[in-house]
C-alpha cells in the first residue's frame, strides 16, 4: 500500500523473490500526496487503503511509503495486527551509517526533521555527519513520470546536499524509482562512486520473513497482480510504465 506508485520498488523486490506470489496493490489516487498532509488526515487515508488491501485476505501489508511508516504503521499495527503482518519502510539509516558517512537523507518534507526521521539518525548514526535534505516536489513528479519535472526536482535537492557526502539514504520509495538519475546528479567527477541506500530489498525480505515464506526466485510460475484505486480494481497507473519495476510487474503478468 502507499499513496501512489511507490510500492512499485518494493512490490518489484517482492515479485523477484517470489515470482508466484498473488499481489494486490492498493493505491490513493484521490489523495496522492501524502507527504503534505497533516498526520491525522494521512492516517486516516493510510487506514482506508490498508482495509481495501485487507479484504483481499493477504498474507501480509507491506506499507510502501516512508512518509505512512512515520505517522500511520502504529494505527494499522493495532487495527490490523496479529491477524495481518504489517510491515513498515524505514529508511536504511543505519546500514549507510555503518558506511562511515557523510550521509544525506533524501525525503519528503513531512519525513525531513520529523521526530521519527530525528529518532533513527540518533539511534543509528552517533557520530556519522548527517544532512536531511527535504525534495521538494519529487514524489510527485515521479508519481506523473513528469520528466523535467523529474529533473528540476532532483536537481534543487543536490544543491541541499554537501559536496563530501559518500552516501545518500533514499527515504521515500518514489525515489528509489530514479535512483540513477539521484546518483548522477550527486556524484562529482573524480569522488569514489556514491552509495546509495534504497528500502526495497530489505522490506521484501521482511515480508518474507514474518509469514515464514523462503525466497524461491526461480519458481516457475507467476502470480498475478490486482491494483486497486481507492478501493476499487483498475488498472497499474500509465506512469508505472515508465519505470523498470512497473514494466516488470506488467511483463509478468497484465495487471488488473
Amino acid at each position: 500500500m502507499d499513496s501512489g506508485i511507490g510500492l512499485l520498488a518494493a512490490t518489484a523486490a517482492v515479485r523477484r523473490l517470489r515470482p508466484d506470489a498473488d499481489l494486490v496493490l492498493s493505491l490513493d489516487p484521490a489523495g496522492m500526496p501524502w507527504g503534505p498532509r497533516t498526520p491525522e488526515d494521512l492516517t486516516s487515508r493510510a487506514v482506508a487503503v490498508a482495509e481495501a488491501a485487507a479484504a483481499h485476505a493477504p498474507d501480509a501489508l507491506i506499507v510502501g511509503c516512508n512518509t505512512a511508516t512515520v505517522h500511520a504503521l502504529t494505527t494499522l499495527r493495532t487495527l490490523l495486527e496479529p491477524a495481518l503482518p504489517v510491515i513498515g519502510t524505514v529508511p536504511a539509516i543505519k546500514p549507510a551509517a555503518a558506511g562511515g558517512g557523510p550521509v544525506a537523507i533524501w525525503a519528503t518534507p513531512a519525513t525531513t526533521g520529523s521526530p521519527y526521521q530525528r529518532g533513527l539518525i540518533r539511534d543509528f548514526a552517533g557520530g556519522v555527519p548527517v544532512t536531511e535534505v527535504p525534495c521538494r516536489g519529487l514524489a510527485e513528479a515521479v508519481e506523473h513520470a513528469d520528466q523535467p519535472a523529474i529533473d528540476d526536482a532532483i536537481a534543487a535537492a543536490a544543491a541541499l546536499t554537501p559536496r563530501d557526502v559518500t552516501t545518500v539514504v533514499l527515504g521515500c520509495t518514489h525515489y528509489e524509482l530514479v535512483a540513477e538519475r539521484i546518483r548522477a546528479a550527486v556524484q562529482r567527477p573524480g569522488d569514489p562512486p556514491l552509495v546509495l541506500h534504497g528500502s526495497a530489498g530489505a522490506v521484501a525480505a521482511q515480508a518474507l520473513r514474518r509469514i515464514g515464506a523462503r525466497p524461491e526466485p526461480e519458481a516457475p510460475t507467476r502470480g498475478v497482480v490486482t491494483v486497486l484505486l481507492n478501493g476499487r480494481q483498475g488498472a497499474l497507473p500509465a506512469p508505472a510504465l515508465a519505470y523498470d519495476e512497473g514494466r516488470l510487474l506488467e511483463s509478468v503478468t497484465p495487471a488488473h
